[in-house]
């Protein structure tokens, strides 16, 4: 059943070390691309047969799992169609990475400038949108789903709220969950992707004890 977590306010997470500029990120997601090799099965299929062996060693390999950068003119684009100036982090990934498809957990990747849209006016999310509505209590996550900007979706989604804006300029993000019902802040685009990698690294040691 669709309905509100246990907690009447989203449960807030630290921010931890998040990326900022584009050299920031290129680091970031550098390392997050070493993590997802060593902890995702099939993986290795995306390298060659040289860098597979080299990661089989435990060797650190030099592989860019994301996209080309956007062009300024893309997100020139993106920001029109939204009617809104992205987030200077979100701008900063955008210009690191168009989009990013091995991601850890139930979000398939950050979608492409280019895709990234009102999640009201997707299909899939005005149908959460439309299901949520119809409960009672659900007022608060309606109004969430309502205005926020889509950026990534998979069984989950990743949102941010362009009327929530932070001192530095950063909307706040959410992880949902619509198996749960769940919804859980973070300050930042970077902070959100940063609890992903943390997670994932979470999940490599938690096997290693096994």
């Amino acid at each position: 059943m669709v309905g509100m977590s246990e907690t009447t306010e989203p449960e807030m997470h630290a921010a931890g070390a998040a990326p900022a500029t584009p050299e920031d990120w290129r680091a970031f997601l550098e390392a997050y691309g070493q993590r997802y090799l060593l902890n995702h099965d099939g993986a290795d299929e995306l390298l060659d047969e040289d860098q597979a062996d080299a990661l089989d060693r435990g060797e650190r390999i030099a592989v860019w799992l994301g996209a080309e950068p956007a062009r300024e003119e893309a997100l020139a684009a993106a920001e029109e169609r939204l009617g809104l100036r992205l987030p200077p982090g979100l701008r900063s990934f955008f210009l690191t990475s168009d989009g990013w498809e091995h991601l850890d957990g139930w979000v398939d990747g950050v979608h492409p400038s280019g895709r990234v849209g009102w999640m009201r006016d997707s299909e899939d999310g005005a149908g959460v949108i439309e299901v949520y509505a119809s409960i009672d209590g659900n007022e608060d996550d309606v109004g969430l789903f309502r205005r926020s900007v889509e950026i990534a979706k998979g069984e989950d989604y990743w949102l941010l709220d362009p009327t929530d804006v932070g001192p530095d300029g950063e909307w706040a993000a959410y992880e949902f969950t619509p198996k749960y019902g769940d919804t859980t802040r973070f300050p930042s685009f970077a902070a959100l992707f940063h609890s992903s990698f943390e997670d994932m690294d979470e999940d490599g040691d938690e096997d290693d004890d096994d």
